[in-house]
């Protein structure tokens, strides 16, 4: 009976270490999903220094643009692009490709899922119509075809026309007509376009 007692005793070893095993691999795993939840998933997957990317459309160049730094962020939930050091853009309208309107900024942000796009830090557009906005943010939300802020505008024309916005604007993205909020200023309503009125 001994011998008998003997052999279950050592039969059952192999299955002690398999059990052994097996919780330590459970263990292990845990571990390693616990350590994964926490790693950090915010850092710029992309970067690119001293960007200048044109934008064509059946060879015609719709867009310009330039940052010293261009960051992607795509490893988080809503995905972005930022330009921390600034932007400068040159926007083509086919009626006048000789004459870009331009948009400068010292920071960028954009994020994809929504099309959404934030400059912030002295914006200042000029249109190739020569009309001039500052202000220190704007928004343009791409897939409505808007751009918006509640900052103070200054707009000027190649006239010396004048014109405060000190609630803020909307605008179509084409700046073909936009609203200004509490405005101000010496601007000629023969200088707007009607559709600008």
């Amino acid at each position: 009976m001994e011998t008998t007692y003997f052999l279950k005793l050592k039969n059952s070893i192999p299955l002690f270490i398999a059990m052994v095993l097996v919780i330590s691999i459970q263990s292990c795993e845990e571990d390693l999903a616990s350590t994964n939840a926490k790693k950090k998933t915010n850092f710029a997957s992309q970067v690119i220094y001293n960007a200048n990317i044109l934008q064509r459309d059946s060879g015609f160049v719709k867009v310009r643009f330039k940052a010293p730094l261009i960051e992607k962020y795509e490893l988080i939930d809503t995905p972005y692009v930022e330009a921390k050091k600034g932007i400068y853009i040159e926007f083509y309208d086919p009626k006048k490709p000789k004459v870009p309107g331009k948009i400068w900024a010292k920071y960028a942000k954009f994020i994809e899922p929504t099309e959404f796009y934030q400059a912030k830090g002295n914006v200042k557009v000029l249109t190739n119509d020569g009309q001039s906005f500052a202000m220190q943010s704007i928004n343009w939300d791409k897939k409505n075809h808007k751009m918006y802020t509640s900052d103070t505008v200054f707009v000027s024309d190649k006239n010396g026309n004048i014109l405060v916005g000190a609630n803020g604007m909307e605008a179509k993205d084409d700046f073909s007509a936009y609203t200004f909020y509490n405005s101000s200023g010496n601007f000629s309503s023969k200088n707007i376009s009607p559709a600008k009125r």
